[in-house]
């Protein structure tokens, strides 16, 4: 009877403790992921390196063709973490959607010019044809902007721009229909690698404009009340996110595995995307990166207005995550 009573605790000692490793691996994040982004590429190397499960994680996984879709999506409370900027969060904020922002990625875009182009500085974009991947507010297109009027130069009056969708405009620049063209960090990468050449990145200029370092500029979003109520959750899915980082840095085996998703088989141009990729990864510290971009932010607001910023002048306390440990 005492051999029985003892293997009876023991086997409900055994099922106790399975059924916490289920509770905890039953843990479920929504994502909101674009398809044709990079977040998927982090996705994948998560999955294939079994690190969702080391964090006891489910990660659902909604495909979706735009970023548009995702912030419907998580405003929806259809998904629990999609991709955007800081901006975007300091503005939802300000009118009353309390998200906050966490970051992935400082990869930001660059202004890039054919070879062979005459183009050898900044300043030689007067009277020139600068394409620009997005929009009048697109936020490298404002820094860019900004540091030219450092130097006096108004290149929206002083040069003939073109805006366009990135994919259109990347395929403009290399039909040769335009002098040069401003880009989002992916599409130059593709350039870069049919060797055009980097006039100047956007992270290049952010020192002029008050920045101490590298900003994320794209980030993991999140509602904070979500946050909250899921914080051991939320650490290990930015602990799981870290490693698949560490893979993309140190492994190229971890880059074979992921390259179907990039969209190319061109070594030269899966080289550089992997290489770019790599400068982008944030290696600051939470405090750092919010204290440069409130100083970002103040510049676009004085750039871009109301359009762009709302009704909030300054970056909104809240925007940052900091309820990660060792951050």
């Amino acid at each position: 009877m005492t051999r029985f009573l003892g293997r009876t605790f023991a086997l409900a000692v055994t099922l106790a403790l399975t059924q916490v490793a289920t509770s905890r691996a039953a843990d479920t994040i929504r994502l909101a992921v674009q398809k044709t982004g990079t977040f998927s590429w982090e996705l994948a190397t998560i999955r294939a390196s079994g690190l969702d499960k080391e964090a006891d994680l489910s990660l659902e996984v909604t495909e979706l063709a735009s970023p548009e879709a995702g912030k419907i999506a998580l405003r929806a409370g259809n998904a629990d973490i999609m991709l955007s900027d800081w901006l975007w969060v300091s503005r939802e904020r300000a009118l009353g959607a309390k998200l906050t922002f966490y970051p992935y990625s400082s990869a930001l875009g660059a202004v890039m010019v054919p070879a062979a182009s005459p183009i050898k500085s900044l300043a030689d974009l007067r009277g020139r044809k600068l394409a620009v991947g997005g929009g009048p507010i697109d936020k490298s297109w404002l820094l860019l902007q900004a540091r030219m009027k450092q130097d006096g130069i108004d290149l929206k009056s002083e040069a003939t721009i073109a805006y366009g969708a990135p994919p259109l405009i990347a395929a403009k620049t290399l039909d040769g229909e335009m002098d040069a063209s401003l880009n989002f960090w992916n599409f130059c990468a593709q350039l870069e690698a049919k060797g055009f050449r980097r006039l100047a990145g956007i992270e290049d200029i952010l020192p002029n404009l008050g920045a101490k370092g590298a900003v994320s500029a794209v980030g993991y979003v999140f509602d904070e009340s979500w946050a909250a109520s899921h914080r051991d959750a939320v650490a290990r899915f930015i602990a799981m996110t870290r490693k698949a980082k560490q893979l993309l840095v140190t492994s190229d085996a971890a880059w074979e595995k992921i390259a179907p998703l990039t969209g190319t088989t061109d070594a030269t141009m899966l080289k550089t995307y992997r290489d770019r990729y790599r400068d982008g990864i944030p290696r600051r510290s939470i405090t750092d990166e919010e204290a440069d971009a409130r100083v970002l932010y103040r510049v676009l607001a004085e750039t871009g207005g109301r359009d762009l910023v709302g009704p909030a002048a300054e970056l909104d306390p809240g925007t940052f995550y900091h309820a990660v440990p060792g951050d």
